[in-house]
């Protein structure tokens, strides 16, 4: 036991100084000169995620000084769709109104919202596979969300939301911080205008404006949103295994041929953004 107690205090040292000698890990790698050239030609995307640091500071110094916060959520859907519905969805409506806004980034998607009480559970949280956040803990990360950027230049900062049980917090936190940074010039708006596509009929007259006509079947799930999460992956709605199963339809209404239901997906995501970027120059202009 003395032995081991004599070598314990190398091992240590070796250890420690394996670290430290590890790729990744020095003081020049954790703490890069901010102001260093970018050594390659950046890529073109507007989703945060995909850039590198440097990438995203040249982009805020070439005035993309717009951050796009949008939140979906995990929650049940139907026997048909994915849990991450709203996550796949926004995937290409904040791409396409990020596009049209201009000189816009968009923040990784907020993944996790409420879904209703956790235990005892309510609302989406009685069905496996939903994650559901509290109000108080989903209200903090929006705001750390919003505060990071507003910390690495961001001068304008939007939130929209694909989930009804999104929306609440959401405003809350535009107003809080729009108090808070009021003599900054930085600026927080929510954008009720994009979750409005399905929730004041909307939806049903841009559907019907397609001549899609609906009948509802009790599902989670309708044609737009379907039609949507096709443009974006057809997996998602696991169109192989329904159609394997002859189901492949939702509310009465076929989605074979597969071109024309992804077509009408594209026309959605393009509705959607057009109308949120008005909403956002009426807002924030």
């Amino acid at each position: 036991m003395d032995g081991m107690k004599s070598v314990l205090p190398t091992l240590l040292l070796c250890a420690v100084s394996s670290a430290q000698q590890r790729p990744g890990i020095s003081a020049s790698a954790m703490t890069p000169d901010p102001n260093m050239a970018r050594p390659i030609d950046a890529i073109d995307s507007i989703f945060m995620e995909e850039l590198t640091w440097i990438e995203v500071r040249d982009a805020l110094r070439a005035g993309k000084t717009t951050a796009l916060i949008a939140t979906g959520g995990v929650e049940q859907n139907g026997p048909y769709l994915a849990t991450g519905k709203h996550n796949y969805v926004l995937r290409a409506t904040t791409e396409a109104v990020a596009r049209k806004l201009g000189n816009t980034l968009v923040a990784p998607i907020v993944a996790f919202v409420p879904e209703g009480d956790i235990a005892p559970p309510s609302g989406h949280m009685k069905y496996p596979g939903t994650i559901s956040l509290r109000q108080a803990t989903y209200k903090a990360l929006l705001t750390d969300i919003a505060e990071s950027l507003k910390t690495h230049g961001f001068r304008r900062v939007i939130l929209i939301g694909d989930s009804g049980g999104n929306q609440v917090g959401m405003k809350g936190v535009a107003a809080e911080l729009g108090a808070k940074w009021a003599a900054s010039g930085a600026r927080i708006h929510f954008i009720p205008e994009y979750y409005d596509f399905y929730n004041s009929g909307t939806l049903s007259k841009w559907m019907a404006s397609q001549g899609v006509r609906e009948t509802d079947e009790g599902h989670h799930d309708n044609v737009a949103i379907t039609a949507m999460m096709m443009a974006v992956d057809p997996s998602t709605v696991r169109m192989r295994q329904r159609r394997a199963k002859g189901k492949f339809s939702i509310n009465g209404v076929a989605l074979d041929p597969v071109e024309k239901t992804v077509s009408l997906g594209k026309k959605a995501i393009e509705y959607r953004a057009s109308v949120t970027v008005e909403a956002i120059r009426k807002a924030a202009p």
